[in-house]
């Protein structure tokens, strides 16, 4: 059982160690299934555990390092474009990803994101305003604002993950 985090000595690093808290609790609850379970959808708009993990190792690098920081970042959606309409009726883009990638290689990159944004959160104020760049040209939020957001997302999604586990659990007692 992982141990929510108390009593961090500044604000950044009680956000630090929320993220932590859940990527590892992402990484956690995935690795309890074999690999070919976390490439079966058991919910209606067809995403995958597996495509759940991909999500969130770009969302995360989405928001700290190309949003706040302005770097370039090769797929900052991962395998689908932001012009893609993943939910558009007979478009399968969503959160694709490829037979060739395995949860090792997201299970690492989470990991490796999340290093890079606790070196953010420690080297910046979180009254900051994120760099004007290709994913805000204009007045962006600032780095307390952008934490809130990652961590509400990673709320949300540790609990769809925990429904989709459920549901894999009862796939395999059938």
């Amino acid at each position: 059982m992982i141990e929510e985090p108390h009593g961090a000595a500044t604000t950044s690093r009680h956000f630090s160690d929320y993220l932590a808290y859940y990527r590892a609790e992402i990484i956690e609850k995935v690795t309890r299934l074999p690999e070919a379970e976390l490439r079966k959808s058991r919910v209606p708009s067809g995403w995958t555990l597996i495509e759940l993990v991909s999500h969130l190792v770009h969302m995360e690098q989405r928001w700290f390092v190309w949003g706040f920081l302005g770097e370039d970042i090769e797929s900052p959606w991962g395998d689908w474009s932001v012009d893609d309409d993943p939910w558009a009726e007979g478009v399968d883009a969503r959160w694709q990803v490829p037979e060739s990638t395995t949860l090792i290689d997201l299970t690492d990159a989470l990991t490796a994101v999340g290093e890079r944004t606790t070196e953010i959160l420690d080297g910046h104020s979180l009254r900051e305003s994120a760099q004007p760049g290709p994913r805000w040209p204009g007045a962006v939020e600032d780095l307390r604002w952008i934490c809130f957001h990652v961590l509400a997302e990673y709320a949300r999604h540790a609990g769809h993950l925990d429904i989709a586990i459920e549901l894999a659990g009862r796939d395999r007692d059938r």
